[in-house]
């Protein structure tokens, strides 16, 4: 991988910069599955939304490094990624990279129903896309990517229990990384919590749900699979899909599935709820 060097005005004092002298000290330190940070090479929009907690990390002068891969998928996989600026040790924080897969590994198998409704600023790129050639695939996976950091900024902005959304840079998403103990937080499918934890759960859950139909907008994709137990509180992840609710034909739809999904896996634990109840309860909310 070709890492740039930190540009520096040819203007500035650079006698007493401790990271001009780091631009010579150290640039060789930086290797194979290393980069220079790109948080300032994407556009103002294309950063997390303000205000931003402590963590996230702005120095012109981190370095990423790639740590390993977290979770894989059919269209995405996911990386823990470290940035940190060598120069100050509180400058440092462990993300969660959602990447995009390139065409010849890729499978989408997001249905076209989810994209109903949305527009597309180049019709070439639509037509593309609909004749699946391998600039359509490039374009898709872009254009998920977009719509997954689109979703998050949103929900985010409304209060959603989801990850904090860093930035986006072409088909890379830089996350939250959702932990518990310093590990990376369990699926809700993978746990078994007592009563008094899953009825905590469900209401944090229902709660989400009404929160996103008073928006206008349905997860598209909801399932104990996609949320993440952190402790006591419940992640909602996997954003790329969402709808809306009333300008997509199949959102009412999407919107009971997600109720029935999620409704089935608490009842298979002893919680007595019905998916159809928690649709008429949402429905409730939507106008």
């Amino acid at each position: 991988m070709f890492l740039e060097q930190p540009s520096t005005s040819a203007d500035a004092d650079t006698s007493l910069d401790p990271r001009f002298v780091f631009d010579f000290v150290a640039y060789d330190e930086v290797g194979e599955g290393q980069r220079w940070s790109t948080w300032l090479s994407v556009e103002p929009l294309s950063r997390g939304p303000e205000p931003r907690p402590d963590w996230v990390v702005t120095s012109q002068g981190a370095v990423d490094t790639d740590l390993g891969i977290l979770k894989t998928g059919k269209e995405a996989d996911v990386f823990l990624l470290e940035r940190a600026d060598p120069l100050d040790p509180e400058q440092a924080v462990v993300m969660a990279a959602k990447r995009y897969r390139a065409p010849e590994h890729r499978s989408f198998h997001r249905s076209a129903s989810y994209t109903e409704g949305r527009s597309m600023k180049r019709s070439r790129d639509e037509r593309a896309i609909k004749r699946k050639s391998t600039f359509g695939r490039e374009v898709a996976a872009g254009e998920w990517a977009v719509s997954e950091w689109s979703a998050m900024v949103r929900c985010w902005g409304l209060g959603l229990p989801v990850p904090y959304p860093v930035q986006i840079d072409g088909t890379e998403i830089l996350m939250e990384w959702i932990t518990v103990d310093g590990e990376s937080a369990p699926r809700l499918a993978q746990t078994r919590p007592d009563r008094a934890l899953l009825t905590s759960y469900f209401d944090q859950l229902r709660d989400a749900m009404a929160t996103l139909v008073q928006a206008g907008l349905v997860h598209g994709d909801l399932s104990p699979y996609n949320i993440l137990a952190a402790g006591d509180r419940l992640v909602i992840i996997d954003l790329p899909q969402v709808v809306d609710l009333v300008g997509n034909a199949a959102g009412f739809d999407y919107l009971l599935r997600d109720c029935t999904n999620v409704c089935d896996w608490f009842a298979r634990r002893g919680l007595e709820v019905d998916g159809q109840e928690l649709f008429g309860e949402l429905m409730a909310h939507a106008f």
